[in-house]
């Protein structure tokens, strides 16, 4: 990528943090930088998603401004870790869905839940759409098992293919070059910073939301909402296993495991969703780039929706209303599942990978410059 006045900016920014250091010890992208003056678009694309935004560096700078040199770093590496999103996108045109996502997002997850809908509503008899159906089976009786499951898993594969690709392309531009061993002594190094969410804890004391006062809230809150999604990943698998292995058809009781883990599941999501965009409304916007506020908008509300319809069916499963309930349901999970490659869902690959970098840097002592001891 030719420099611009993104790379221009981020290069500048970066060049006066790595004279400085007074950040070394907030997050991941100061160390990264430790002892750098040339920062190629590689190493900014690099940068960028290795940043958590934080914010902690945004506050502690003594070159931010007024300060004539301006110093904004989260802003600067926000706008190019947007802006990555766009260039490694596959196929290339999906890119251009990051620079209207609120628009692309409502207009295909609308579009497909509508679709559903609609099939749903001219397809299915009346007497069997607004019946109440209970045992076995139930959900089957509205939406045959097969367009069910083939709908969801056909969405779900073209979201993987198009993450993975862009995910090879990404990391093809920022892997160092570093040995086999190097690279497997770094995996659980890299495992524990995403999974431990360490940059979001800006140093230890947290991260600064909307003012100098440290804070863990966005940190815990991604953490709930995780392990909600991850909830409720179980839950369907685990109803996979019964339906398959086990010849039992939902719906199923309860206290059931795959409905006890979907709907802890699906509360956990909306509480960690609702964390994340109490912040978000209270965050500074200054050191934000506001088109990254937005796809983190758009990407919170699709998931409150998806995590909201589900535990409507849990609710109205034994009522009349079951199967328009099921049918938007539907259609938000396979919405979602097609425009995952066009929203922050992108943003855990690539920072995973950026953590991997790191992990693999550390792993392998830098060479000396001439002089240093």
């Amino acid at each position: 990528m030719p420099p611009d006045d993104l790379t221009d900016e981020a290069d500048r920014v970066l060049r006066i943090c790595t004279a400085c250091m007074y950040c070394d010890g907030l997050c991941a992208v100061f160390p990264a930088i430790a002892g750098k003056h040339d920062f190629t678009p590689n190493d900014l694309d690099y940068l960028a998603n290795l940043c958590h935004n934080c914010r902690g560096c945004w506050y502690a700078c003594q070159y931010a401004p007024p300060h004539p040199f301006a110093v904004n770093l989260p802003n600067a590496l926000a706008e190019l870790r947007q802006r990555s999103y766009a260039d490694y996108a596959w196929p290339r045109w999906l890119g251009a869905g990051f620079a209207a996502n609120a628009g692309v997002v409502t207009a295909i997850v609308g579009g497909v839940t509508t679709l559903t809908l609609l099939a749903t509503a001219l397809l299915v008899p009346a007497e069997v759409l607004f019946a109440a159906h209970r045992g076995a089976g139930a959900f089957y009786q509205v939406v045959p098992w097969p367009i069910m499951a083939g709908a969801a898993a056909a969405a779900l594969l073209w979201a993987v293919i198009s993450i993975g690709v862009s995910a090879i392309s990404y990391w093809r531009s920022i892997a160092p070059r570093a040995s086999l061993g190097a690279t497997l002594r770094a995996l659980v190094p890299a495992l524990r910073d995403i999974v431990t969410l360490r940059n979001l804890g800006g140093g230890g004391p947290g991260c600064n939301d909307a003012s100098e006062k440290f804070s863990q809230q966005r940190r815990w809150c991604h953490h709930i909402m995780v392990a909600g999604f991850l909830a409720s990943v179980a839950s369907t698998l685990i109803a996979a296993l019964y339906h398959h292995a086990l010849a039992i058809e939902a719906p199923y009781p309860l206290t059931s495991l795959p409905v006890l883990s979907g709907g802890i599941g699906g509360v956990a999501m909306l509480i960690g969703i609702g964390g994340l965009l109490r912040l978000e409304r209270r965050a500074d916007r200054a050191p934000s780039a506001a088109a990254e506020v937005r796809l983190n908008l758009v990407f919170l509300v699709l998931l409150a929706l998806v995590a909201a319809s589900g535990l409507a069916v849990l609710a109205l499963r034994d009522t009349p209303a079951m199967g328009l309930t099921l049918s938007l349901h539907l259609g938000l999970v396979i919405g979602s599942f097609v425009v995952l490659p066009v929203s922050k869902a992108v943003h855990g690959v690539y920072r995973s990978m950026a953590l991997l970098r790191a992990a693999i840097d550390r792993a392998v002592p830098r060479p000396r410059r001439g002089g240093e001891e």
